[in-house]
């Protein structure tokens, strides 16, 4: 009933078409997570849209135009307060270099046969009311494609009064419109230091129709800043050596007003004073409707509320947790998660990849010649992901996307799913993926290019199997758990059209989990994919056993990392964690833990799909593989489980260097309740002499001679996922099942629980952002931010959603 009194508030105006279902949602999106604001399908080469602004309060800022985010802009904060993938959002940024509080607003408007329209607003405001707040606000669209955009307002070489209108087309889009619209009280910048000179074109939207070349609309700032450049030179010129002066910069910082034909990145340029509204509405000519600011007004006051409220039976607070500020952590935990939605972004393109290239420890005697040796580019390739950073890292990360998927699915089961079967739909016919997903110029453009190749014998934590696990306990407790309609949480718009801006209905989010058949199918579609891929882990990352001397249970379950360098062993994640010496005899601790979750992944997918004989090997295999772990990686002496290497009398040793790594086994809930180990790993845990500390738990103990050294990077700074996996471990496993130390783990998951939250959510507070990691000393955010990948994992933490 709540929903039809909602509905009753604004504007009861038909959607035409179909209703909103399934994956059509998803078309549209914020999928240009690297930009502080861009819009693009999910379609190949198709329409790309952007935001680019810069003060016009002296000559310099323009020098500082915003367009891609990035950390040297020194923004205050840039967050999306709310965001859903399937209904739009709202983000909140702040720039006190150029004085102004901006807000983006998106709203999907679903209907036709395209993927639906939408409508954005861009507003501003001062952030100090005190002082000046002029700004340059600029919004282009391009097609990188095939099809066409034209210009449909006439042209004036002095500029436009009114709205400003495109037509286009594309194969994925078909006919289209687009209009630019002012809000009712924007102040255009009239006045300054020679306006009579520039009264003709002050106060008036500039525009320029640009020529690019297909493939390079990521490239629009340069385009664009080159056309305001170049009419800027020509129109200062007169004025260089003037005694009062040089004209306002408002009056030189102008797109030139040409348009040329066969243009295919369009700039629209206001120059505003003060508080100012721009709407932008882009219809799909088969949805039949036309769309207005007040569908907008209504519409994005409308996803808010729904959204906050579905926000809260999904991811509540339990009343267990205790905090000064409950609001303030709520607030915080819905901006993280917008964040993480926020940040899936949609890549097409080519991947660098060297098929030849090994270490020296890697070569494989045996291995037949290729003629591949050498980087090349690869078939372009498309991938909807989750970014770990917008700033740092806008692209794919394979060992990121499982801790991504945990919190994504929780939020939006069936997105988390488009995610998951576009990285499938990656591994290659061996069986490989590439760690990192740079498909294009675009996403090369912010990678150092010694980190650009990709190589197929290289792998990552296979992070993915988290993903499926999670997907399938969600069916288990979906099957025996209360329904949706139970919970309150059916609305009963699955048949029918519902008014603009009505939340999106609850099958939206969860149709694999109330569908039995259609769970089935697509478990069925990854099955074999996936089993390839963990045959390929099986076989290129195999570790040896009886070279060496070393006795254990299983002759073939251990693992090496391949493509490690001598200070490095990127491929494990902790990239500068302290390992021994590279030697091909060496054995990774890690590594035979995630194969021994891989294994039981598989078995739990060969079972709910029926694959019997598969399901009892892959049993078997996770035996020995957890049989392998005890006899080659547990320590007695140091009380620890540890690498393995070889020495020169080529003799087995272990490696131990307490920190994470001493943790895996636990870490994944790979050792019994009541094993004898545990006791040990809970007292170095614990230790804050080694990795305890009021913020969480730190990479590396704090006693070793490495912690805080060189690169530390994995040397000491506390890394949210992995005390997330500690928790996760604590709550589900160790802290909720008997066992000798079920009271011990029970009193540590409390305490660890609450450093996390209150460290994160108070640098949050601090400084505007969640970060990539946290000072082992101090707590304080350190390296790349917002870092809204798996820090946003503390959403989970809160919820206690493990």
């Amino acid at each position: 009933m709540r929903w039809v009194c909602l509905a009753l508030v604004f504007l009861a105006i038909p959607i035409h078409g179909q209703p909103n279902n399934g994956s059509d949602t998803l078309v549209w999106g914020a999928y240009r997570p690297n930009l502080y604001f861009g819009l693009r399908p999910r379609i190949k080469q198709s329409l790309m849209t952007g935001l680019m602004w810069f003060g016009v309060q002296d000559y310099k800022s323009v020098e500082k135009t915003r367009h891609a985010c990035d950390q040297g802009d020194g923004l205050d904060s840039y967050t999306w307060t709310t965001y859903d993938a399937r209904e739009g959002g709202v983000q909140v940024i702040k720039d006190s270099r150029n004085n102004v509080k901006l807000s983006t607003q998106f709203l999907k408007v679903p209907g036709g046969e395209h993927g639906g329209s939408w409508a954005a607003r861009i507003k501003g405001e001062p952030l100090d009311p005190a002082r000046p707040s002029r700004n340059s606000i600029i919004f282009y669209a391009g097609m990188d494609g095939l099809g066409g955009l034209d210009m449909d307002t006439e042209e004036d070489e002095n500029g436009i009064e009114g709205p400003i209108s495109f037509s286009g087309t594309s194969p994925g889009l078909d006919d289209f419109t687009l209009r630019i619209v002012d809000g009712p009280d924007n102040e255009p910048i009239t006045d300054g230091p020679h306006a009579n000179a520039f009264a003709e074109r002050a106060g008036k939207t500039h525009v320029a129709g640009i020529r690019v070349p297909s493939g390079s609309i990521w490239q629009a700032r340069e385009h664009i800043l080159q056309n305001i450049i170049k009419h800027g030179s020509e129109a200062i010129g007169p004025y260089r050596e003037h005694p009062s002066g040089p004209p306002d910069p408002s009056f030189i910082f102008q797109l030139s007003d040409d348009v040329y034909s066969g243009s295919s990145l369009y700039a629209v340029q206001k120059l505003v004073n003060g508080p100012f509204q721009i709407d932008i509405f882009f219809e799909s000519a088969s949805a039949k409707q036309k769309l207005t600011s007040a569908i907008l007004d209504e519409g994005i006051q409308a996803l808010t509320t729904s959204y906050n409220e579905r926000f809260d039976k999904v991811f509540p607070v339990p009343p267990t947790y205790q905090a000064n500020d409950l609001e303030s952590i709520k607030s915080f935990s819905k901006a993280i998660t917008s964040n993480l939605v926020g940040g899936i972004g949609y890549f097409y393109g080519t991947s660098i990849v060297d098929k030849g290239f090994a270490f020296e420890w890697d070569q494989d005697e045996d291995a037949e010649e290729t003629e591949e040796k050498g980087a090349r580019l690869t078939e372009p390739r498309d991938l909807l992901t989750a970014t770990p950073s917008r700033s740092f890292f806008p692209r794919g990360f394979y060992w990121d996307e499982g801790f991504h998927l945990l919190h994504i699915g929780e939020w939006d089961n069936d997105l988390s799913l488009e995610i998951l079967k576009d990285w499938v739909g990656l591994i290659d016919d061996n069986g490989w993926v590439g760690r990192e997903q740079i498909l294009g110029e675009e996403a090369r453009s912010k990678v150092p290019q010694e980190f650009q190749t990709q190589v197929p014998t290289f792998a990552n934590p296979p992070t993915l199997a988290m993903a499926v696990t999670a997907f399938i306990n969600r069916l288990k407790a979906h099957q025996t758990g209360p329904s949706d309609q139970d919970l309150g949480m059916d609305f009963g718009l699955q048949d029918a059209q519902f008014p603009l801006g009505q939340v999106t209905p609850a099958s939206s989010h969860s149709r694999y989990l109330e569908d039995a058949e259609l769970s089935l199918l697509y478990l069925k579609s990854i099955y074999t994919p996936l089993k390839r891929h963990y045959d390929w882990f099986r076989r290129t990352q195999r570790g040896q056993i009886k070279q060496y001397g070393r006795k254990a249970r299983s002759r073939t379950e251990a693992y090496r990392w391949r493509g490690r360098s001598k200070d490095h062993v990127l491929t494990s994640g902790m990239d500068d964690y302290p390992r021994g010496p590279p030697h091909a005899g060496e054995l990774h601790l890690d590594l035979i833990s995630w194969m021994a979750f891989f294994s039981r992944t598989m078995r739990d997918i060969a079972d709910f799909i029926g694959e019997v004989d598969d399901a009892a090997a892959f049993r078997d295999i996770e035996k020995a593989t957890l049989d392998n772990i005890e006899d080659l990686h547990w320590s007695e002496e140091n009380k620890m489980y540890c690498d393995a290497n070889v020495n020169d009398e080529d003799e087995s040793y272990h490696v131990c260097d307490k920190g994470y790594l001493s943790l895996f086994p636990f870490l994944l809930s790979l050792l019994p309740t009541d094993s004898p180990h545990l006791g040990p790993i809970l007292d170095l845990l614990r230790d804050p002499e080694h990795l305890w500390s009021p913020y969480g738990l730190r990479s590396l103990s704090a006693s070793h001679p490495l912690f805080g050294q060189g690169e530390n990077y994995w040397k000491g700074p506390i890394w949210i996922q992995m005390n997330y996996l500690a928790l996760g471990a604590l709550y589900k496993t160790y802290g909720a099942q008997e066992g000798p130390y079920q009271q011990r783990a029970k009193e540590i998951y409390a305490e660890l629980r609450k450093n996390i939250i209150d460290n994160v959510h108070k640098e949050y507070e601090r400084t505007g952002y969640v970060w990539e990691q946290y000072d082992p000393i101090s707590g304080e955010g350190r390296r790349s931010h917002p870092f809204t990948g798996w820090t946003s994992l503390v959403t989970l933490i809160i919820s206690e959603k493990y």
